[in-house]
Order: structure tokens, then sequence, then C-alpha cells
């Protein structure tokens, strides 16, 4: 599997596309979940992502610096989403998500916002909730952190 990093200025219009179909549906279609997902995050952010064999990206997230404030050395990583559940792209994609945090920016923290259901998946690569549950667009969700 090739994982991509580019900066939101670096992707194509096709790769942009594909990133925010992906985005729509697992998001919006699969989870039923209405909300704003254009948020004036991406053109800051570094996009991970992997396309599949029928040309559709099948996961991505975004990595950029928390509350736009490089200063504070605390990176977020969201957006989080893979369209073939169950194959290990999700866990390829965090780890790269992180590395791109740590090697790239040069964060010394890492923040996200996960689902409730998927504390377990980022605990597996060094989050720990660090919040009670909140609800985020109808949705039961933790903050995570960890160092870099």
């Amino acid at each position: 599997m090739d994982i991509l990093v580019k900066h939101f200025d670096e992707l194509s219009t096709r790769e942009l596309y594909e990133i925010l179909k992906t985005r729509f549906e697992i998001f919006v279609t699969e989870q039923e979940c209405i909300y704003q997902d254009l948020d004036d995050k991406d053109q800051d952010a570094y996009h991970v992502f992997c396309w599949n064999e029928a040309g559709r990206v099948a996961g991505c997230l975004r990595v950029f610096w928390k509350d736009y404030d490089e200063t504070a050395g605390v990176a977020q990583i969201g957006r989080v989403v893979t369209l073939e559940h169950g194959r290990g792209i999700g866990g390829v994609l965090l780890h790269k998500g992180v590395e791109v945090a740590t090697k790239v920016l040069g964060a010394k923290r890492m923040y996200l916002e996960a689902q409730e259901y998927a504390i377990g998946y980022y605990a597996k690569e060094g989050f720990s909730v660090v919040s009670d549950v909140f609800m985020e667009d109808g949705i039961p969700h933790v903050k995570m952190e960890r160092d870099a």
C-alpha cells in the first residue's frame, strides 16, 4: 500500500475530490452524520491518503497545527476515515499521520477527537483519553493526546 503525504497546495484537483468524496461517503452517508466537513482547516493541513485498485481514496486523514498555533507545538490529527474497513488501512494511515506530525511539523504533542467506539484504535498508536465523553454532531467523542 502506497501512502501519499501532500500539503493541501500540492493536491491535484482529482486527489482533493476523491478525499472529500471518501469523507462524505463514510461520515455523512454511512454514519448518517450531517456536519460541516469543509471547515477551512484542509488548506493548512498535510493530507495522508492511499488509493485502492478501483481508483478511490481507500483512506485518509489530515494533520495540522491545533488552533492554528504552531508555537504551542500541538499537532491535531483529524478526519480519519477508511473506505475499506478491516483491512488495516486505518492503522497504517494513523502511524504515518503521527510521523508527519513529529517529523514534518516538529510537534511536541498530538491531539485528536475520537469517536468513542474508536478509542482502542487510537490507543494502539499511543493516544490516551484526556476528557469525558462529549457529543459532537450527535456522536459520542473523547479528546485524546500523546507525546511526540
